[in-house]
């Protein structure tokens, strides 16, 4: 065949789109453990969303594009008194529930946060369930809620296990974008074809860039970046249910499909070796496993790699509050990803570059034994300048074993160690935590300490008999199931 031609024959849609599109439209949720988790995680990331109510830097961005718009069955924004339409109220739950990075987590090759996913679901769900009720049909309840979280948890999670977006310059908010874009096509009731054309215009996408979380230009758009993405979803779902082809070649494709062009090293060099090649790998199949071992994070709203530096810190506080001025270095012993993530000197811009700094999030409990989020304000950083004269005293030590542990499925670790050295030639003991508490080896600590956590955060913007009757009904796996979705979320309208 001549070169200066290609052959146009269509290829069939890549089997990472139909693995997906199959577990979606025919997998049977039937683990009581996921099902009791995705409860515990339903409730966590609306209390994160009430909480990042509180700062305006996040409430700016919520409301209609257009001032005054009114959307028939809008979908709610919990917290407010928005009527959206779904694209943009799954951009304000997004918004919210990771405003404060408070939000669950997943690590592995690559990282994020997989409840970011809600506000897709939610918002889709709430307005279906509207429409529904509407049209004289039967409502969708929350149970359907729980499914669709454990699925795009599966499938944010079980893509990150071994394929590391974050080694070729992307953000993870792409995982988001491409779970919300399956489970809220299958919530509109897509058939196989309109879903793998949705999943195929995720990919076909141009894909966030990791610099605005990175230092020198970390900033607030980290904060919002997964809720553009779960939006993203739902309007590309929208555009394959209205008959949109899809792109079945998208990732395999010579030269312009995303492993070449997004996945693989080319130093812009069209002439791939086959060791720049890169194709997406798979340890596990989808199922339930992601939703099961989710972290939570429940003590400190800090980056999850530094969750268990600053538990580490909270327990030397007796014993260094008070000799600060004497503490010649720190000692931070830490895993390689929290190294290339989080670890950084020099001035800090800005809240969101303080909640992705190691040093500032251990400094803090250090000094004050314990860390919240209006520490990472602009306020409370130039009234406190010991924490900066802490952060130019710690040294970052890699240990092997924790990078290692770190990946090994049956460990999933995320340790730290802190230890301070005094003027006089004294120490502190090395404080080890290998485990945060939201880890699945700690759900029976953490669950009663999550579910303090939402209280707390209920009472951030509801009178206490709303937060009795919301904190009832979902602690109460059976009747939170079988509640319509356009019911539980009037218990959160303003």
């Amino acid at each position: 065949m001549s070169a200066n031609v290609d052959l146009n024959n269509r290829p069939d849609y890549d089997r990472v789109l139909q693995d997906i599109a199959d577990y979606v439209l025919t997998y049977k949720i039937e683990s009581t453990e996921a099902l009791d988790t995705a409860r515990n995680c339903l409730m966590d990331t609306l209390g994160c969303g009430l909480l990042a109510l509180r700062f305006p830097e996040c409430t700016k961005h919520l409301g209609p594009i257009v001032e005054g718009t009114v959307v028939p069955f809008g979908a709610r924004v919990p917290g407010t008194s928005y009527r959206l339409d779904p694209v943009k109220a799954a951009w304000d739950i997004g918004c919210i529930v990771r405003w404060l990075d408070y939000n669950d987590t997943w690590l592995a090759a690559e990282w994020g946060h997989p409840s970011d996913n809600l506000g897709g679901i939610l918002a889709v769900a709430d307005h279906l369930s509207q429409k529904r009720l509407a049209n004289g049909e039967a409502p969708l309840t929350v149970r359907d809620v729980l499914e669709a979280m454990i699925m795009a948890h599966e499938i944010q999670g079980v893509i990150a296990l071994e394929n590391s977006f974050n080694r070729v310059g992307l953000d993870h908010v792409i995982l988001v974008k491409v779970a919300s874009t399956a489970v809220t096509a299958k919530l509109m009731g897509a058939n196989r074809e309109q879903l793998l054309s949705a999943l195929s215009h995720a990919f076909a996408d141009g894909q966030a860039l990791r610099t605005y979380r990175h230092a020198p230009n970390a900033g607030s758009r980290k904060s919002w970046a997964a809720g553009d993405a779960s939006s993203r979803g739902v309007r590309l779902a929208d555009i394959a249910m209205r008959g949109e082809m899809g792109i079945p070649g998208v990732l395999s494709a010579k030269q312009w499909g995303f492993y070449d062009v997004l996945f693989s090293h080319t130093n812009n060099d069209l002439a791939l070796k086959p060791e720049d090649k890169r194709a997406f790998s798979f340890s596990r199949p989808f199922g339930s496993y992601v939703m099961e071992n989710v972290l939570f994070k429940i003590s400190f709203p800090a980056e999850f790699h530094a969750q268990t530096a600053c538990e580490a810190a909270v327990t030397l506080h007796p014993q260094v509050r008070n000799r600060l001025h004497e503490i010649d270095r720190i000692v931070i012993t830490t895993h390689e990803s929290a190294i290339r993530i989080i670890s950084k000197v020099g001035p800090l811009a800005n809240a969101a570059d303080r909640d992705h700094c190691l040093q500032y999030m251990t400094a803090v409990p250090l000094t004050f034994g314990n860390l919240v989020a209006e520490q990472y304000e602009d306020d409370f950083h130039k009234a406190h300048p010991i924490i900066d004269v802490l952060r130019e005293k710690m040294v970052i030590v890699e240990d092997p074993r924790f990078t290692r542990e770190y990946l090994e499925a049956d460990k999933r670790s995320i340790a730290n160690a802190v230890q301070v050295f005094f003027k006089d030639g004294s120490s502190t003991e090395n404080v080890v935590v290998e485990y945060p508490i939201g880890h699945r080896r700690r759900r029976a600590e953490g669950i009663p300490l999550l579910e303090d956590k939402f209280r707390a955060n209920l009472a951030t913007r509801f009178t206490g008999q709303r937060c009795g009757e919301i904190l009832a009904l979902c602690k109460d796996q059976a009747r939170l199931e079988a509640t319509p979705v356009n019911r539980f979320v009037d218990l959160f309208v303003i």
